[in-house]
């Protein structure tokens, strides 16, 4: 009688059928039901709707700090500066951040825009530093990142602030930079 050989599987093969059998009687993992972990996800947005927030910008611990807050549609500068006067919400707070801006009796801060340029009429002398570094920044930067006409980049905007409560003919000229600071326009 002549004795054929019986094919062995390789190793490879023998391995994959030992994976697929322990997937399929479940790793010995027992079945669980619903678990509560907290709230239904979110930040998906339904098809064809959509998304509108606002940029503030508030101080941290090490400079200023962007957050972002969902709107109802797109928000003018000063729309957006009063969500900034308004200060940081509760969760925000949380973090650490705050304002430096102010509100100051008798004074108001308001914002126009033009064509690529917002001018912030403050009540305050920047150049005395009655309206401080970390201040400017947070208004340069919330009003660039606003609905500004144009259609620029918020990096390109030119922020113009008046002092002293009212609209002069030499105001501060300055964009959001890098890192949320407030940079001179030097051209």
């Amino acid at each position: 009688m002549t004795r054929r050989p019986v094919p062995r599987p390789k190793r490879a093969a023998l391995a994959v059928t030992a994976l697929v059998a322990a997937v399929a009687t479940g790793c010995g993992i027992d079945t669980t039901g619903a678990v509560q972990a907290g709230a239904p996800a979110s930040g998906v947005q339904r098809p064809g709707a959509e998304a509108t927030t606002v940029r503030l910008y508030f101080a941290g611990p090490y400079g200023t700090r962007p957050v972002t807050r969902r709107t109802d549609g797109p928000l003018a500068p000063q729309q957006a500066l009063e969500l900034l006067l308004g200060g940081p919400n509760e969760a925000e707070r949380e973090r650490g951040l705050k304002t430096q801006v102010l509100p100051v009796e008798g004074g108001r801060i308001t914002a126009t825009t033009g064509d690529g340029s917002v001018d912030i009429v403050v009540p305050f002398q920047v150049s005395t530093g009655e309206l401080d570094v970390t201040a400017v920044s947070q208004l340069v930067c919330t009003a660039a990142y606003a609905d500004v006409p144009g259609d620029l980049p918020a990096s390109d905007v030119d922020v113009r602030i008046h002092e002293g409560g009212q609209r002069s003919n030499r105001p501060w000229t300055l964009r959001c930079g890098a890192g949320g600071n407030a940079t001179p326009v030097t051209d």
